[in-house]
């Protein structure tokens, strides 16, 4: 059914099965998952002289020679073979790619942004907080995927400067020469090559150690005491998530990006040629009041083809064959077995194959020769093209160009494509094994607690750090908001301790319908289905008028086959009669009918669509009732409301989705309500922005729009507003605070004072869907809808707090993050945390709670709409209505 979600939840949790996105920016100092042996550190004597991971051939471009000639350490170190090419030096004739070479750069190119610091802590609680916890609500008890990380009193981490006389160069002999002292320096300790960091506090600021190397060289080490790290720095957690790292080595588990998965308890689901590789995301820092461990249950998705088979799979229509490649696999995210690393697929290169050759340790060496030399491993076909991958993180923090080499045949793909997520009886096995319930994903927890504590390795590492995982999960005090109420046009029903209203709904009257109905719309479909439209028209009526709602007969326009063009052409004939909505509907699903359906609706003529497919009849009443509601909505009326206590309030949702048709175009769409408590009625805009920005260039101008519409309606600007703000990364936080929230405020006091009024009293909240935290009853189940955690597990820094908005019927829930980066409301946080929960009722494609505000889930339908299907702004003629449900 093109327009209609079926009743069927989208799985609101266990997302890990979903396509990895490009790994994170690694810390400045540590490198914690894939680091470079020149630059990682140690902390035992015998670390210090092993080997690290391997990694693909590549080609580094720099403004200078920053690695030193970068082929020299791979001489004494696992590292493949790499070049660095200052930004005067000509590009070799063998080289596989050149500074000055033409294929596409990938985001890193387009974007000036910082790099990202994902242990990067930002202060946003607001100074006049003076507390965040709430008291409203039944207080329940709850457990949460958290472990307390125990510690002797007074534990601290002490960072030091070090200095070597004469000195070394390179970082590998550095860590080596230092380890001689391992005893002095702490049974535990982190050293990059400059600075040092352990437990251990030594006597005097300034110590001097000395050694002699193998080769009889004699070293003066200086150690000096620059301080004890704050939990309020992000160098702490670096430190920590370095030690939790290093002790989980001991579990013999394998790293794919940026998580650690278990291949020897792969899960086969072999009729569809896909492993499922068990694992954990993991991570720690400083909780409201203790070091807490945050452990959830991954699942990576490996498919057993590889990009080489993908080649095969395309060469059929050889005219279009390398336009199909490049479809299929750019943006892919492939794991290379030989070292188990992951890499983006930013290009291909088709004029090269495995017999170009490239420059490692001084020598021309093919790519033929490399692998085979290096890994054994014999590349079998000589013809195929290269895969380009563009490591854009380091690219903007080192302002160098590194490209990496990879061989088709040797990519294996990860994730699960669109195609996959179509089949249902793939992600019904998938999610068999990946969407584990609140009992099972305890005990898998607990297992990985007792596997930590009882690995002699493991717990070695955290013993020398004088730490301890506690065995319990963290135990939590949460509270469960009171059901909210209903408002239909003549009665208001409590939606429940589920929060769930649809038995209910089927029998009252929408709170605003059109008085003479749907008088003037129109119906396309194919002739050889009208026995299925007359059903579909029959179960139509029949659910309109139980809500009150009275559909008309439609024009009906018969076409006799079920092209796009034919779709068209009845739709552009249909628009001549000014019709209030166009029913088309269709034999089947169908990508491209439906995008062209859509756009020449919403884009073209400004007239709602809605598509239906004709298995839909199979529902019967169910999806009838559905159709009716959105039709309800499109039009520009309004299902259903809640009780709202605050007058003169505007909420607004957020969010962005990137074209599919253009990678570096992105859409973002604003969805703004118009005082609920008056007329409820919202209001939309979409604009388009850079896909790879992390602040919206357009978001004001599409605030105005809001804000103008609202005075418009109600001759007076909203006296509240609460901006809910989706689309944001935790590694993006600092950048939309110091700007995006700072402009939004000015510009909002300025257009206030235009019009001589008080500037707006304003809520700025950040919503993070993509949280790794669950909480669970004692009694091993999800916890109810409303329920509200605002300490332990929030953090000190933020005026943060979590809810359970929806319920789940299978897995265990994923509970929202919620940020208030400002605020001058004058909302206490029980009011906040209730008017959050009161609009994630609001969502007319489902007559029950969504995961986030109604606003955010509209923003999202919106942005993906257009991104996905339009690619173009729709007409203004539709800012009013709910054309993209």
């Amino acid at each position: 059914m093109g327009d209609q979600e079926r009743g069927r939840r989208r799985p609101l949790n266990d997302s890990d099965i979903s396509p990895e996105a490009v790994q994170q920016p690694r810390p400045k100092i540590f490198r914690g998952d894939g680091y470079k042996s020149h630059d990682r550190d140690r902390s035992q004597a015998s670390s210090s002289r092993g080997t690290s991971r391997s990694h693909a051939p590549s080609t580094s471009h720099s403004a200078s020679t920053s690695h030193a000639a970068t082929t020299s350490h791979a001489a004494s170190t696992s590292h493949a073979a790499t070049t660095s090419h200052s930004a005067s030096a000509s590009r070799g004739p063998r080289d596989p790619v050149g500074p000055t070479s033409s294929h596409p750069s990938g985001p890193g190119y387009k974007s000036d942004r910082r790099p990202v610091d994902r242990f990067e802590i930002v202060n946003t609680r607001p100074a006049d907080v003076v507390t965040k916890q709430g008291s409203d609500g039944k207080q329940i008890k709850l457990l949460s995927n958290y472990f307390r990380l125990n510690t002797k009193p007074q534990w601290r981490i002490v960072h030091y400067h070090v200095n070597f006389a004469p000195e070394i160069e390179l970082v590998r002999v550095r860590c080596g020469v230092l380890s001689e002292h391992a005893k002095s320096l702490g049974t535990g300790y982190l050293f990059d090559g400059h600075q040092l960091f352990t437990s251990k506090k030594f006597d005097e600021d300034v110590t001097v150690l000395q050694t002699t190397s193998r080769q009889g060289v004699n070293y003066t080490i200086t150690i000096k005491c620059v301080g004890y790290i704050s939990p309020a720095e992000s160098r702490f957690l670096q430190v920590l998530n370095l030690i939790l790292r290093r002790s989980m080595k001991g579990l013999n588990l394998e790293q794919v990006g940026r998580n650690l998965f278990d291949p020897h308890a792969r899960i086969s689901v072999g009729e569809f040629s896909i492993e499922l590789w068990p694992g954990y995301e993991t991570s720690i820092r400083q909780h409201e009041k203790d070091i807490l461990v945050c452990a959830e249950i991954a699942h990576k998705v490996m498919r057993r083809e590889t990009v080489y088979d993908i080649l095969r799979r395309t060469s059929s229509r050889p005219e279009r064959h390398q336009e199909d490649f490049r479809m299929n696999v750019l943006g892919l995210i492939v794991l290379t077995d030989y070292n188990n690393k992951t890499y983006r697929i930013n290009d291909v290169d088709f004029a090269q194959n495995p017999r170009a050759t490239f420059s490692c340790k001084g020598n021309d060496v093919s790519f033929i020769e490399y692998y085979l030399k290096k890994y054994n491993i014999r590349i079998r076909d000589h013809d195929q093209p290269l895969l380009i991958s563009k490591n854009t993180d380091k690219a903007q923090k080192s302002n160098a160009n590194e490209i990496v080499i990879l061989i088709p045949e040797l990519c294996r793909v990860t994730g699960i494509t669109d195609n996959m997520r179509s089949n249902h009886n793939l992600m019904r096995a998938v999610s068999n094994h990946t969407r584990l319930n609140p009992e099972r994903r305890i005990e898998r927890l607990r297992t990985f607690n007792r596997r930590l504590n009882t690995t002699a390795e493991s717990v070695k590492v955290l013993t020398d750090w004088n730490m301890r995982l506690d065995e319990k999960l963290v135990e939590i005090q949460g509270r469960v908001l009171s059901p909210q109420k209903i408002v239909f046009n003549d009665a208001r029903l409590c939606a429940g301790d589920f929060a769930d209203w649809t038995r209910q709904f089927r029998n009252q009257r929408m709170l605003t319908t059109p008085r003479n109905g749907l008088d003037r719309w129109a119906v396309i479909s194919p002739k050889r289905c009208s026995s299925e439209l007359r059903t579909l028209l029959s179960n139509l009526n029949r659910a309109a008028m139980a809500m009150g709602f009275h559909i008309s007969c439609p024009r009906e326009v018969m076409i006799y086959d079920d092209r796009t063009s034919t779709y068209i052409q009845a739709l552009d004939d249909c628009a001549t009669k000014d019709p209030k909505l166009i029913l088309c509907f269709v034999p089947s699903d169908s990508p491209e009918r439906y995008s062209a359906i859509k756009k020449r609706g919403c884009v073209d003529r400004a007239i709602p669509t809605q598509v239906v497919t004709k298995r839909c009849n199979k529902n019967g009443l169910t999806i009838a009732t559905k159709i009716a509601i959105q039709i309800n909505c499109k039009i520009g009326y309004t299902p259903w409301m809640i009780e709202l206590p605050l007058s003169g309030l505007m909420t607004m949702g957020f969010d962005i989705a990137k074209s599919s048709s253009n990678r570096n175009k992105a859409y973002g769409a604003l969805v703004a309500s118009m005082d609920l408590q008056r007329n409820a009625t919202f209001f939309s805009t979409v604009a388009e922005c850079c896909a790879y920005d992390v602040l919206a260039n357009n978001l004001w101008p599409m605030i105005l729009k809001a804000l103008r519409q609202y005075q418009l309606e109600h001759q007076k600007l909203p006296n509240r507003i609460v901006f809910y703000r989706d689309g944001v990364g935790s590694g993006s936080l600092k950048q939309l605070f110091e700007y995006e929230v700072k402009d939004v405020v000015e510009k909002l006091s300025i257009e206030y004072k235009k019009v001589s009024s008080t500037p707006p009293m304003l809520a700025y909240i950040v919503v993070t869907k993509s949280s790794n935290t669950r909480f669970f009853l004692d009694n091993r189940s999800n916890p109810l809808p409303g329920t509200v955690v605002d300490d332990v597990v929030t953090l000190p820094e933020r005026y943060d707090f979590y809810l359970v908005s929806q319920t789940v019927r299978q897995g265990t829930v994923s509970p929202t993050n919620y940020n208030v980066l400002y605020s001058n409301i004058g909302l206490s946080p029980d009011k906040v945390q209730k008017l959050t929960y009161k609009m994630c009722h609001l969502y007319y494609n489902w007559s029950a709670t969504t995961r986030v505000p109604a606003v955010c889930q509209y923003a999202k339908k919106l942005a993906t709409l257009v991104g996905s299907h339009l690619h173009a702004i729709p007409q203004n003629a539709l800012e009013k209505k709910f054309y993209y449900l």
